[in-house]
């Protein structure tokens, strides 16, 4: 392609190119020219209600589609936003932040003007962004514009990591030359060398040497493009597979030899013996932070552990740098000889029990978390994308048997309470897309199901409007118990900065726009519950809402059940 184009134009034919579909954010006086150009470019224009929510939906867009967008205006929106940009690098989201700012002419000037600190300083918003974003770009040359963005969205792809791109208002339509776009932004393809085949060979000694294996899943496999590959693995050695809870859902769920999350000193005594007992611990791409790892009880042992991160290889504890995980992950793959692998003679007796019905609980007894869960996961099916929030909701969806091809999303390391609610919009605009397209496993109908807790849901409850408005296919189970639980577990079990106000939580979709035909639904018992998920209520397309009581004084099984208990223990041995 030769000639010129415009900036705008030109960002926006390579945000398609990647594979983006639409674009989130919030109109500004200083990004309004550039949004003039996301509709004839292709893109689809969501205007979400704040910032915030658009970064939250840009993420979850992204973890669905591999990479998403959103476009504020210079100081006040994108620093509304970076809360969530933040989230994105913490977690590995590749979201590309377009912010509109002033002309060239006003920042040269230092002009007092508003959105500003008023004092002809431009570059603060920058500085802040560069801390959370993996690559930047303030663009100031046609010439070099080009160049600019190319190398910021490949950073983007390479890293999985948000960016930031800066557009002064007087270049939006700036002619730039255009001959870059005949080429597709990629991943470089990693050049082999002695140095990573030798230690590859090591690796495929170890797999092949092994005699009481086992393979640990964590998330940012998802982020570094190598889940099929791991699957491969998963599959044709059969050894036992467990997740982090950051990487469950990223593999078949319904294989004998995955087991569901490792909770490591939380977890079953057996499967605690048999993880300690191993000789090799193969795992992919870890994220070792507190919440993702039962307070780091649930990490490898480095001495048996291969660990694959994004450029490294960790084996025995030892670092191997410069080998990209893409590559050698694909390697390992090909060069294992998978007949020599040596098989459990007999497969280890190891807990897969997800089940519980009906029939375990009494039909009037009000809903507890110990059976909810599981039972309640009953209605997913291949292809949902399932979101817990921050709280309850996020240690209760761990409990989930996922079907085929399946998403989900639990807490991981940025906890930010309130994201998920604008993570479902992105994710399930995402799969709409998906499924339009006939990219999706084949599956031409599914669903994001969210549950989030009463207290998360009021601090972003301006998404529900945007959801309604795309008429998009999401299920939303309100987790209705009276406050913070997840922070009475914590500290402050009768305190009263863990309450909420009592909302009427049914009626927020018709105050959002839904129209009168909208399924809602308020279940108390087991009986409630049975009705809703065993009815055609929540069957078809939709926005969907059902409101569940539980106690404020309960919680999953588990870790966060483990603090409840001592808080109680605490509050009724204080002084009084």
């Amino acid at each position: 392609m030769s000639g010129t184009t415009t900036l705008a134009e030109y960002l926006f034919v390579r945000l398609r190119q990647m594979g983006v579909g639409a674009v989130h954010g919030v109109p500004g006086d200083y990004n309004l020219t550039l949004l003039d150009y996301v509709e004839p470019a292709g893109l689809d224009w969501v205007g979400n209600a704040n910032e915030l929510n658009a970064g939250y939906a840009a993420d979850g867009y992204a973890r669905i589609k591999g990479v998403g967008a959103i476009i504020t205006t210079f100081g006040v929106g994108e620093l509304s936003a970076i809360n969530a940009i933040a989230g994105a690098y913490a977690e590995r989201a590749a979201v590309v932040h377009i912010v509109g700012t002033p002309s060239r002419v006003a920042q040269d000037a230092r002009r007092l003007i508003h959105h500003t600190f008023n004092d002809g300083e431009y570059r603060r918003f920058a500085q802040m962004h560069a801390h959370v974003t993996v690559a930047q770009a303030s663009l100031r040359d046609p010439q070099t514009i080009p160049d600019q963005i190319d190398h910021v969205l490949q950073q983007c792809l390479i890293h999985s990591r948000p960016v930031y791109i800066e557009v002064p208002v007087d270049l939006v339509s700036a002619p730039i030359p255009a001959a870059r776009l005949g080429s597709k932004i990629g991943i470089p393809r990693a050049a082999p060398t002695a140095h990573q085949a030798a230690v590859i060979a090591q690796v495929v000694a170890r797999i092949q040497d092994a005699k009481r294996p086992i393979i640990y899943v964590d998330g940012e496999s998802r982020a570094l493009g190598i889940v099929p590959d791991v699957q491969d693995i998963v599959t044709s050695t059969g050894w036992p597979t467990w997740t982090s809870p950051f990487g469950k859902g990223l593999l078949d769920e319904t294989a004998p030899n995955v087991h569901g999350i490792y909770k490591g000193s939380y977890d079953d005594a057996s499967v605690q013996d048999f993880i300690n007992g191993s000789d090799l611990i193969l795992c992919f791409g870890p994220h070792f932070g507190s919440s993702n790892t039962y307070n780091y009880s649930s990490i490898p042992k480095a001495e048996v552990a291969v660990i694959f991160t994004d450029a490294e290889i960790r084996i025995g504890g030892q670092i191997f740098r410069d080998i990209p995980v893409r590559y050698s992950v694909s390697q390992v793959l090909k060069e294992v000889d998978f007949a020599k692998v040596k098989p459990y003679q007999t497969y280890p007796d190891l807990p897969r029990d997800y089940s519980h019905s009906f029939s375990d609980v009494s039909r009037d007894d009000n809903i507890t978390q110990d059976k909810f869960w599981r039972i309640v996961s009953t209605i997913l099916q291949p292809g949902d994308i399932v979101l817990g929030e921050t709280g309850t909701a996020g240690f209760g969806c761990r409990e989930f048997q996922l079907p085929p091809h399946a998403s989900l999303f639990t807490p991981v390391t940025w906890l930010s309470i309130g994201y998920m609610l604008g993570a479902a919009q992105g994710a399930a605009l995402a799969q709409r897309e998906l499924i339009a397209s006939s990219d999706y496993y084949g599956i031409q109908s599914a669903r994001t199901v969210l549950f989030i807790g009463d207290g998360s849901f009021q601090m972003t409850v301006q998404e529900l409007g945007t959801i309604i408005r795309k008429k998009l296919d999401v299920v939303l189970f309100l987790i209705n118990n009276d406050g913070y639980t997840i922070e009475r577990c914590i500290h402050g079990l009768e305190q009263a900065y863990n309450d909420v106000t009592a909302w009427r939580y049914l009626q927020a979709p018709g105050f959002f726009g839904a129209g009168e035909d909208t399924y809602t639904a308020s279940v108390r018992t087991w009986g409630d519950l049975q009705e809703v998920l065993e009815g055609d209520g929540l069957k078809g397309g939709g926005f969907k809402m059902v409101e569940v009581f539980l106690s404020r004084e309960d919680a999953p099984q588990g870790i966060l059940l483990d603090y409840l208990k001592a808080e109680r223990a605490r509050t009724q041995n204080k002084p009084t």
